[in-house]
């Protein structure tokens, strides 16, 4: 039989406290810390709201982290805790123990609450308040605006009922507090939506964005003036974006105009780019106006020409990549050489390698090899889905000899064994690929390896899953 633990001592205090309401309330500026949290997490539990109200005017460490306390955001939780930011922030004179600077909306900071809940003991509150303050916004002062810090994703028409309740209570305080939003995620195609909200948002906070759904055109147009302001931006993703204008001077004017919008991000370290057609013979200028070294560049599903290949190794920013992803670009009219200098460029960095569906044949293969022998930092390369014959893949798997930490690998079937009415002659593809995997063995020893389709038709596996070798079928 298990023995329940007691409750804690300040566990019953705060209970005790909580049946006299009016007590609490009265008392909570003079309750002692120890005491604080408990008596908060009750409420908040309980869902107390006019205590809630009156503790947070007197919330006496630096940050309060909301969010891994309410996982999902609760309307009248919110409100009742809103209401007593309002009317401190109202006051000209503040509460003596009043310290509160930030207001963390994210899932991020547990071990705040852990501590007082008797979980585990790893520092105070304090200590981890400040240390969230540093980490995410500037010191501030007394009469500094309130920071108020929420990952935001927009999917729905309309908005979560609490987002829209949060962005109303920042806009009418507008200069009392600043919204920030380190992550912000846009799929809906009204593009009013999104403007709506980047007026509310401290567009210095935002360090990741993402952008799905709408037109080039449009985009560019709406939200350069914005872009320009995210001077803190690291991530910027842009996903299923397209365009149905054929004037090129319109897109070349365009361009331009996004491309300078670069020369303001400097601390850029993943640029996303889906459906990249839009940007085929004007990437230069795209490429030439980024400020900072690139760990992830990823130009994915379209066409590029030779020139846009060709800059991509012309450039210090793309100089130390740890992630290329040039997946469903269509490369096979164009010469790789580009491609193998940007290769040889970044061996020493480069850890991921994603050339799946460029439709590469295998005349090409040899501008590339000398560059990727020597990656000898690579994990991962997908290079399923190109026009490949027995004897260039049996080339290519001899020059990873020396990528001795490569944990991840795909490559498609020979030429020899497809047909044009099935995928792959399957009665024909097995014995060569046995023959293949002869081939690497006798070079290195692979770990996790697709060569063909995939996911396999005989055991459904796919490169994703955790798999040492796959020769099932």
């Amino acid at each position: 039989m298990s023995i329940q633990a007691p409750p804690r001592l300040l566990e019953l205090a705060g209970k005790s406290l909580l049946r006299d309401k009016a007590l609490a309330i009265s008392d909570v500026e003079e309750l002692p810390r120890e005491l604080y949290l408990p008596l908060f997490m009750e409420a908040f539990s309980r869902r107390h709201f006019q205590t809630l109200t009156v503790m947070v005017q007197a919330w006496p460490f630096t940050c309060l982290p909301l969010g891994s306390l309410m996982k999902t955001l609760h309307l009248e939780t919110l409100k009742a805790l809103l209401e007593g930011l309002h009317l401190l922030l109202t006051q000209k004179v503040r509460p003596r123990r009043w310290k509160l600077e930030v207001l963390d909306l994210r899932d991020v900071d547990e071990n705040f609450w852990a501590v007082w809940s008797g979980a585990r003991v790893l520092s105070s509150p304090e200590a981890m308040s400040k240390r969230q303050t540093a980490e995410d916004c500037p010191r501030m002062g007394e009469h500094q605006p309130l920071k108020v810090f929420i990952d935001v994703c927009l999917k729905e028409i309309p908005q979560d009922e609490c987002l829209r309740y949060l962005f109303r209570w920042v806009y009418q305080r507008r200069g009392l507090v600043h919204l920030c939003c380190s992550k912000l995620v846009n799929y809906l195609k009204p593009i009013k939506y999104l403007t709506t909200s980047l007026k509310i948002i401290h567009l210095g906070s935002v360090q990741e964005l993402e952008i799905c759904n709408m037109s080039w055109p449009r985009l560019i147009i709406k939200l350069c003036c914005y872009l320009k302001e995210m001077k803190n931006l690291r991530k910027l993703v842009f996903s299923r974006c397209h365009h149905y204008t054929s004037d090129e001077d319109l897109r070349e004017c365009l361009v331009t105009r996004f491309s300078s919008v670069f020369l303001r991000l400097k601390h850029l370290q993943l640029l996303k780019i889906n459906m990249i057609t839009y940007f085929g013979g004007h990437l230069e200028q795209l490429i030439r106006c980024l400020q900072n070294p690139l760990e992830n560049l990823e130009l994915t599903c379209g066409y590029l020409l030779e020139e846009d290949v060709k800059c991509l190794s012309q450039y210090p920013s793309l100089g130390y990549l740890k992630h290329l992803n040039l997946s469903y670009v269509l490369l096979f009219r164009i010469s790789l050489e580009p491609l193998g200098a940007l290769l040889e460029k970044v061996a020493a960095t480069l850890e991921t390698l994603i050339l799946e569906g460029c439709q590469i044949h295998y005349s090409q293969l040899s501008d590339i090899l000398p560059g990727l022998s020597r990656c000898s930092q690579l994990t991962t390369f997908y290079f399923g889905r190109n026009f490949m014959s027995m004897d260039a893949l049996k080339d290519l798997l001899r020059h990873t000899s020396g990528l001795s930490k490569l944990s991840l690998e795909t490559y498609p079937a020979p030429w020899e064994s497809l047909d044009s009415l099935v995928p792959v002659r399957w009665e024909i593809f097995a014995p060569l690929r046995a023959e293949l995997m002869r081939t690497l063995r006798e070079v290195r020893q692979p770990r996790r390896i697709f060569i063909g389709p995939t996911p396999c038709p005989s055991c459904g596996s796919s490169p994703s899953e955790e798999l040492e070798l796959h020769l099932c079928c």
